[in-house]
């Protein structure tokens, strides 16, 4: 296979980097691989080549709906056919895109695994010529990893329907455990992993105490220069700390999952181009951003678990050149961070009175509800039933993995069209209205393959091009949907429940031990994971940090502040072992005074005051009328 011809032909690289070709030669021979690589590693290259070189079409299963968009985007800007299903598409949509996977031609088929399940799927994917499985984010496969998601365990289902077909697992995060429960439960033929070292040798982990974040932020940021990340937990602190950077002549702009695609976008743009230097956000921003030279993470807030620390942390210095993550801790972060397990793992009962309440907002008749999908207003609810939505939230998280519905996060779906007749109908169509002939015309211009897929179109560029405003567009798209002339599904942003078993009785929820406390307790040596590694004062963080991820490193980093300070310490200790001897010498020549001493080593003074306070503790020298002299052995 010329995998190295495809790298060039449509990414325009001459080499692989790292463990690519490793992985590429395994899954490309048709055996099953685990691959784990850091972040910025190129994990997409891995799977994206081999089938690419190999007639039939790859599925790729992932959680990551933003990243999928993104690939698939960036799939066919290369001329790359590739498609996507995920929560919030119709089910004319999905048809659609699983039919051109059939008929298609395409290669490549991204889907969430919550969909796999569905007798849609199951049934097209019988029809499809599937050449190798691909499942991003494995580490989800595992009630040992950080971030478990119950549909994963489903792909086991899946590789039965494809007998013969070869799973590339990929993550950046897994501990050795966890490394074992991917290959278990995807049910590799034999242990088959390839690691990439994940020690990065240009990133200093630096831990920064104080109580003042606000000024350390700033401190930090005007002595490190460069492009950099600050990460928070709240979408409110995003736009806060980016107010103050701005305030203090630092160009900033922030990012969270409640801003629009558009503004998402230009944001994203304006910070990788360097218009503005820093990008204030939540956990929302950074997957698939491929900007090498970031070269500060700051971390205001504490993440819940070292897997989150190292890949955020990670997206600093991806050139190779110096770089800095750094972690801000004060005293009451602890608290916090004890008070995120009881947000996160609710009591039982609360969990119980959730789904309850839940039934009551859909109307939903005991016996019912099994394969019903319902968009989810999380602040109408919690305001008609006197929730708190981060409670509301991690119970319907744990009622997703206990099997009784799917709580999917809030997605951003773009409008989308299709036209519903075929190219000729349309022609014959003459419209009487001038603005609706201008729109059909621009949207024609604007997007391709309008005739057998769903585009995703944006109102606001339609407008532009077209001449009307964005309301008259929207107008024409809904009245040209009338007629059946199109079919225009406009954007909206809501998380979606889904209902995979019938209404039950509220007493009869089972909560099980795998489902709750195994995971809570894996939860709470996380956080005490990530305590631990802030709070150490001898123990160097690069190799705490791969330690935790398996990788027994031999050596320090020699950067992180405890090795700095480790240094400096040693440094200190030979200064003054060497002032000692020259002071003793001095000595040795004939008495002086405490002043002759200070003025003989002028340029050291401080250090030889140092130098002799220990040798007059010690009584390695002794003074008689106002005079030193060495003491008698």
């Amino acid at each position: 296979m010329d995998y190295q011809g495809i790298l060039k032909q449509y990414w325009g690289y001459d080499h692989f980097r790292g463990i690519q070709e490793d992985i590429i030669n395994s899954i490309g021979s048709g055996k099953d691989t685990l691959g784990l690589m850091p972040t910025g590693g190129g994990k997409s290259v891995t799977f994206q080549v081999p089938a690419l070189a190999q007639p039939g079409l790859c599925l790729v299963i992932t959680p990551l709906i933003a990243l999928m968009k993104d690939q698939v985007r960036n799939l066919r800007d290369r001329g790359i056919k590739a498609v996507a299903i995920y929560s919030g598409m119709t089910r004319e949509e999905i048809v659609i895109a699983l039919e051109n996977c059939i008929f298609g031609d395409y290669k490549f088929l991204y889907i969430s695994p919550e969909r796999l399940d569905s007798e849609i799927f199951q049934i097209k994917l019988r029809s499809m010529k599937v050449c190798m499985i691909t499942v991003d984010e494995s580490h989800c496969i595992s009630q040992w990893g950080y971030d478990f998601r119950p549909a994963y365990l489903k792909i086991s289902d899946i590789r039965k329907l494809l007998p013969g077909i070869p799973v590339l697992a990929l993550t950046a995060t897994a501990t050795p455990e966890v490394v074992k429960d991917i290959q278990q439960r995807l049910g590799f033929e034999k242990e088959n992993v390839f690691r990439m070292s994940f020690e990065r040798s240009n990133l200093a982990y630096i831990v920064r105490r104080t109580e003042n974040k606000a000024d350390e932020l700033l401190h930090i940021l005007k002595s490190v220069n460069g492009s950099a990340i600050v990460y928070t937990r709240n979408r409110k602190k995003t736009k806060e700390i980016a107010l103050l950077l701005n305030q203090n002549d630092i160009t900033a702009t922030f990012y969270h999952a409640g801003l629009s695609n558009e503004l998402k976008d230009q944001r994203q743009k304006d910070w990788v181009s360097g218009t503005c230097r820093v990008m204030v956000a939540t956990n929302a921003f950074g997957m698939g951003i491929d900007k090498p030279d970031v070269r500060l993470v700051l971390h205001a807030d504490f993440p819940d678990s070292p897997e989150a620390y190292f890949q955020e942390a990670g997206r600093a210095g991806r050139d190779g050149q110096k770089a800095y993550a750094v972690l801000l801790y004060a005293q009451n972060d602890k608290v916090l961070l004890k008070k995120r397990i009881a947000d996160t793992f609710p009591e039982k009962e609360y969990i119980r009175k959730v789904y309850e309440d839940i039934n009551y907002y859909y109307q939903m008749a005991m016996g019912d509800g099994l394969g019903c999908t319902y968009a989810f207003n999380i602040d109408e609810f919690c305001q008609n039933f006197k929730h708190f939505p981060i409670q509301v939230d991690s119970a319907l998280k744990i009622l997703t993995r206990a099997g009784y519905l799917e709580y999917t996060d809030e997605q951003d779906n773009a409008s989308r069209l299709i036209f519903t007749l075929n190219r000729d109908e349309l022609y014959r169509i003459h419209e009487n209205n001038e603005d609706t002939e201008k729109l059909l015309r621009t949207i024609l211009r604007s997007y391709t393959g309008l005739f057998t897929d769903y585009a995703y179109i944006n109102e606001d560029t339609l407008a532009l091009r077209s001449g009307l405003n964005r309301q008259q567009v929207y107008d024409t798209l809904i009245a040209l949907s009338k007629r059946r002339i199109l079919n225009y599904i406009p954007g909206k942003k809501t998380p979606y429940i889904v209902y995979t078993r019938e209404r039950q009785e509220t007493r009869r929820i089972v909560l099980s031990r795998e489902v709750y406390e195994d995971r809570k307790e894996s939860y709470i040596r996380r956080i005490n994971a990530m305590l631990e590694y802030a709070d150490t004062e001898d123990k160097c963080r690069s190799r705490m940090l791969l330690y935790y991820f398996g990788e027994r490193n031999e050596h320090n980093c020699g950067q992180c502040d405890v090795c700095i300070t480790r240094h400096k310490s040693h440094k200190q200790t030979e200064d003054l072992q060497e002032m000692i001897q020259k002071i003793l010498s001095l000595l040795n020549e004939g008495p002086l005074s405490v002043h002759e001493v200070a003025d003989r080593l002028f340029d050291q003074k401080e250090l030889a005051m140092q130098a002799l306070s220990y040798l007059q503790a010690e009584e390695k020298v002794v003074q008689k009328s106002g005079k030193l002299f060495p003491a008698l052995i």
